[in-house]
């Protein structure tokens, strides 16, 4: 990976990825081969923007709940309170790699306003100017309801990428990628795509029963990307060791074309 120009990459952890089951334990082994492979990417010199989701999944057993809450305050409260959990795991694994963690709570508002999108840009590009912190960023549940009834950190993090000048945008999920109708199991993935246009209508809205967002809000959240620019992947997170991969155009994924590069966040 030593050849491979520096990159800015948003790396985008799905619920499905980070929870066991649907009673919302948090698989302490999986955060530990994220946080790997991440490392591994930032070692080989790149800057790496993780949007995480998880928080309301990790916050779930603190209220005795078995399944995700329908109330918004009740998710808010388990947001509220998965949030530190959360961190405080990616804070230990990261730890065995050197690194530190620093968290970004934000509202889509906060990224909607020119002056407070600006705050936020300048805090990352602060952060990544210091080799040894990796910027963590969530939606902030525990005031806003936005992600809680739309994307599951989806559009979120095409946001950030767009705001950032992301070169790239990979999206983990609990599936290796898009399949097309004619697909016959959840392997036979597309593999690269050129115009995202041509293949929205192949979206199933299907998802766990912890998350919020489906393959149709990925789909939103890369064309989003793509038409600012940013090569954008779909791909599994179960899988995270194929990571360094991605990145240097190898590993199982849906990758998707980049149009020329426009206004950040014109799309």
């Amino acid at each position: 990976m030593g050849s491979t120009p520096r990159k800015r990459i948003v790396i985008k952890i799905g619920t499905g990825v980070l929870t066991r089951n649907a009673g919302g334990g948090i698989d302490h082994a999986m955060i530990a081969r994220l946080a790997q492979a991440i490392a591994d990417i930032h070692a080989a010199g790149q800057e790496v923007i993780v949007v995480s989701s998880g928080a309301v999944g990790a916050g779930i057993p603190a209220f005795g709940l078995e399944k995700r809450p329908t109330e918004i305050e009740m998710l808010q409260a388990c947001a509220a309170a998965g949030q530190a959990r959360l961190m405080h795991l990616y804070e230990s694994q990261f730890g065995h790699h050197g690194l530190k963690v620093a968290q970004l709570l934000v509202t889509h508002e906060d990224l909607q306003d020119e002056r407070r999108s600006g705050n936020v840009l300048a805090t990352l590009n602060a952060i990544l100017a210091h080799r040894g912190v990796v910027p963590i960023m969530n939606e902030n549940d525990s005031v806003s309801v936005y992600e809680l009834k739309v994307g599951d950190n989806d559009t979120l993090s095409s946001i950030v990428a767009r705001l950032a000048g992301a070169d790239m945008l990979i999206l983990l999920t609990s599936v290796p990628g898009l399949t097309g109708p004619d697909s016959v199991s959840e392997d036979d993935i597309i593999t690269h795509v050129e115009d995202v246009e041509t293949v929205l209508h192949f979206a199933r809205d299907e998802k766990g029963a912890l998350s919020v967002g489906g393959m149709a809000s990925k789909l939103r959240a890369v064309e989003a990307a793509v038409n600012s620019g940013i090569e954008t992947l779909i791909a599994s997170g179960l899988k995270p060791e194929q990571l360094p991969d991605l990145v240097e155009g190898r590993g199982i994924a849906t990758r998707f074309r980049p149009k020329a590069k426009t206004d950040p966040l014109s799309s």
